[in-house]
């Protein structure tokens, strides 16, 4: 085990269209863009985001040529038996009011459980991507 490891920098997500999947970040998830540049040898515009409060940031991808997530991968479960990175999970202090804020935004609920005493709700952003928040 290694302990020059020192805390968690930020998750990658590939996305239709960054113009939109930037606002939707914005709107539902209050992450704000601190760079955006392209980088010709992956044919790519890379936006960041960042959320200061969390010391967080999203890494997003825009290829010039973009593949469609698998169908398999949409459905919470499904997309857990396929091998590979599965989604980013938040920790919430109210489900309820986060559940409230995504219905008036039109979010996708995909699937909502109870894990014990643990509240679970996976989310699809406008791409399609699964996100996940729990409360304890």
């Amino acid at each position: 085990m290694t302990s020059n490891i020192t805390k968690v920098l930020h998750t990658g997500i590939s996305v239709r269209d960054m113009d939109e999947s930037v606002a939707w970040y914005e709107k539902n998830l209050g992450f704000s863009p601190v760079s955006d540049d392209y980088a010709p040898p992956l044919k790519a515009r890379i936006v960041f985001l960042r959320r200061d409060d969390l010391d967080y940031e999203l890494e997003l991808f825009q290829y010039d040529d973009p593949k469609p997530i698998p169908s398999e991968r949409l459905i919470p479960n499904s997309d857990l038996q396929t091998i590979g990175t599965k989604h980013v999970a938040f920790l919430v202090d109210n489900m309820e009011e986060l559940k409230k804020g995504f219905l008036e935004n039109g979010v996708e609920i995909v699937h909502e459980v109870h894990m014990g005493t643990d509240s679970v709700m996976f989310i699809h952003d406008c791409n399609g991507v699964l996100i996940e928040f729990i409360q304890k």
